[in-house]
C-alpha cells in the first residue's frame, strides 16, 4: 500500500510539472519510433536469519513500444506494451506475476492547435494460463482471449505533444472476448456466448512528465461507461509507472495498476484463504512491480 500511495502522490504532482518535459519535435520526419527494451529482477535470501524469511527470485520482461506517424493535419500514434514476469519462492514454486498484452491505436484529423477528430481502438489481453492457488491445488481463472477486451470508435482528443493527449469518445463498441466458456460467468458474459458487446463512451488519458532529473512518471487512465447496463458502473483502469534512471542501461522501475470492473467477480475468501464456494464480490483490483533491472532504449 505505501508503494500505491507513493505512485499517486506523484501522480498528481507531475501535472505541476507538466512544463519540464516538452521536448522540441522533429517536424521533417513522417514516422518517430521509440521504444524501450526492460528487464527487472527482484532477489532475496536467508540462511540462518532469525527474524525468518523466504528465499525468492523474480523476473520481468517488459517491451513498450511507441509507433507515431504524422503528416499535414493527419496524426496516427501507435503504442504496444508486452510483459510476462515469473516468480519463484522456495514454498511455493514458481508463478506467473506479470502477463499483459497491450495495444492502443490513435488516428487524429487535426480541428484546431491542439484537438482533432479522432478514431482510436484499444486491445488488451494476456498470453499464459493464471491461476487461483488454494493449499496444495490451484483453479485456473484466465487464459489467452479470457478474458480479452476490444474498444472502438469515434471521437474527438486534446493532444499537447506525444507525452501528453486525450481522448473522448462518445459512442463507443466494447467487446469482450472469453475464449473458454467455463470462465465466461466470471467476466460478466453469457456461459454459451464467447462475446458480450457494450455500446457506451469512453475516456482515455496518457501523460508522461520528468519529475526530476532522471526520474520520469507515466499515467495511462481508461474509463468506460456502458450506456446499455449500468452507465453508472464506469469501468476503471489506471496505471502509474515510475522510471529511475541510475545510468545508460541501469534503472530503477515502479508500477502499480488499479482496476475496477463490476462485471467481473471476485472470490471471497475464508480466514485461511480457501475459497468460499459460491460467495462473489466487486471490487477493486491492485497490481505491484517494483524491481532494479536493465533498459535499453532507441
Amino acid at each position: 500500500m505505501k508503494k500505491i500511495a507513493l505512485l499517486l502522490s506523484l501522480s498528481c504532482a507531475s501535472f505541476i510539472g507538466y512544463a519540464q518535459d516538452t521536448p522540441a519535435a522533429d517536424t521533417t520526419k513522417t514516422w518517430t519510433i521509440h521504444g524501450e527494451n526492460t528487464f527487472l529482477i527482484n532477489q532475496s535470501s536467508f540462511s540462518n536469519w532469525a527474524a525468518g524469511g523466504v528465499n525468492s527470485i523474480a523476473g520481468n520482461l517488459v517491451f513498450n513500444y511507441d509507433f507515431n506517424y504524422k503528416k499535414n493535419k493527419w496524426t496516427w500514434d501507435n503504442k504496444a506494451i508486452v510483459g510476462f514476469g515469473l516468480s519463484k519462492q522456495d514454498d511455493i514454486g514458481v508463478r506467473k506475476n506479470d502477463d499483459r498484452l497491450i495495444l492502443n491505436s490513435l488516428l487524429g484529423y487535426k480541428a484546431s492547435k491542439y484537438w482533432m477528430y479522432t478514431f482510436y481502438a484499444n486491445f488488451q489481453t494476456q498470453f499464459a494460463k493464471g491461476y487461483r492457488y488454494e493449499g496444495d491445488g490451484k483453479t485456473l481463472i484466465s487464459d489467452l482471449f479470457a478474458p480479452a477486451y476490444l474498444t472502438l470508435g469515434p471521437g474527438i482528443a486534446y493532444k499537447r505533444d506525444d507525452n501528453f493527449r486525450v481522448n473522448i469518445s462518445p459512442f463507443a463498441s466494447r467487446f469482450v472476448f472469453v475464449r473458454n466458456r467455463n470462465l465466461a460467468e466470471s467476466f460478466g458474459n453469457d456461459p454459451m456466448k464467447r462475446l458480450r458487446y457494450e455500446f457506451g463512451a469512453s475516456l482515455d488519458v496518457y501523460y508522461k512528465v520528468n519529475l526530476v532529473e532522471n526520474i520520469s512518471l507515466e499515467n495511462i487512465l481508461k474509463l468506460y461507461s456502458n450506456y446499455l447496463d449500468k452507465p453508472q458502473n464506469v469501468y476503471t483502469d489506471y496505471t502509474a509507472n515510475l522510471f529511475m534512471k541510475v545510468n545508460k542501461f541501469v534503472t530503477v522501475n515502479a508500477g502499480v495498476q488499479l482496476l475496477y470492473d463490476d462485471k467481473t467477480e471476485i472470490p471471497i475468501l475464508d480466514a485461511n484463504g480457501a475459497r468460499i464456494e459460491g460467495e462473489f464480490k466487486k471490487a477493486l483490483q491492485v497490481k505491484q512491480i517494483f524491481g532494479a533491472g536493465f533498459t535499453y532504449k532507441f
